[in-house]
């Protein structure tokens, strides 16, 4: 299922056309070149057998058209993002793997990903979004406050990966 089209001029010229659909079985590894190399960027690594383990079977930790991956022309995976309800609190979704490759960042894609994760919780019956957001990503805090997140100051630190880390929480309560 395409849930929205966008053309994007390429860095070459000429038009591709962005499609966001539900992640498929067989984009396993695609999903994982693209937020391995997004984590590159920031100086570490992947670490699929723990933080990152949900990356290997998707399908077993997130329900169908709960992840979606926006695809070019080509069929080439350029973005994620994923949103899953919190079973503890029936009012919460959290908002993850919004990951987007680096030629995309600042031209709207962000923008609609998470526009989808909003419109997905109001439809699950949830008001209220939270992230959690490793504290090198600052680019993505900026983008998360435009958009009405707020940041109440609390971290948590992990040794869930090759090396430790801390991530910040983000919260947004949903009107009605």
């Amino acid at each position: 299922m395409i849930l929205y089209c966008l053309s994007r001029v390429r860095r070459s010229g000429g038009m591709s056309m962005m499609k966001l659909r539900a992640i498929h079985d067989d984009d396993t590894e695609a999903v994982i070149d693209l937020i391995g190399g997004i984590y590159r960027e920031y100086g570490f690594e992947i670490c699929l057998e723990d933080a990152e383990s949900d990356l290997t079977c998707i399908s077993e930790h997130y329900t169908e058209d709960s992840f979606m991956v926006l695809i070019d022309s080509d069929d080439s995976i350029r973005a994620t993002v994923a949103l899953t309800p919190c079973p503890e609190r029936a009012h919460v979704a959290w908002l993850k793997r919004l990951y987007l490759d680096s030629f995309l960042r600042g031209g709207g894609h962000a923008d609609r990903l998470l526009e989808w994760a909003l419109t997905r919780t109001r439809a699950l019956k949830r008001n209220r979004v939270e992230l959690w957001s490793d504290v090198r990503f600052e680019r993505a805090h900026r983008f998360y406050e435009k958009h009405g997140f707020t940041n109440d100051g609390t971290v948590r630190h992990m040794t869930d990966a090759h090396e430790p880390y801390d991530e910040l929480f983000f919260s947004k309560q949903l009107g009605a």
